[in-house]
């Protein structure tokens, strides 16, 4: 029988992306948080049975920057904390040793 061997996925993202701290890792590890930002949007926005449309007449925007902000691009704090509160909703940004920030 042939031997199994099992990897961490930090192995694996090792591996294949580099370690931390290199430009490839960083770059898919920012593009990874920025996806779940835009997909945490999304959940809120549905959860209300609000359309994008309707999302962007609070914010201020045009239905396509929805889609981008959901798609986790063209995010920024002010845009993030803005889509959040037209939801009636708070969010708070976390620092390591530095507290949280209610946005």
């Amino acid at each position: 029988m042939e031997k199994v061997t099992f990897h961490t996925l930090d192995e694996i993202k090792d591996k294949h992306l580099g370690k931390v701290g290199t430009p490839h890792r960083d770059k898919y590890e920012a593009e990874l948080q920025s996806f779940l930002v835009g997909e945490a949007i999304k959940k809120a926005r549905k959860s209300q049975n609000m359309t994008q449309e309707e999302l962007a007449a609070r914010i201020g925007v045009q239905r396509a920057q929805v889609s981008k902000i959901e798609n986790g691009r063209n995010l920024t704090l002010s845009t993030v904390a803005r889509c959040f509160r037209a939801m009636g909703l708070e969010a708070s940004l976390s620092v390591r040793g530095m507290g949280s920030i209610l946005l």
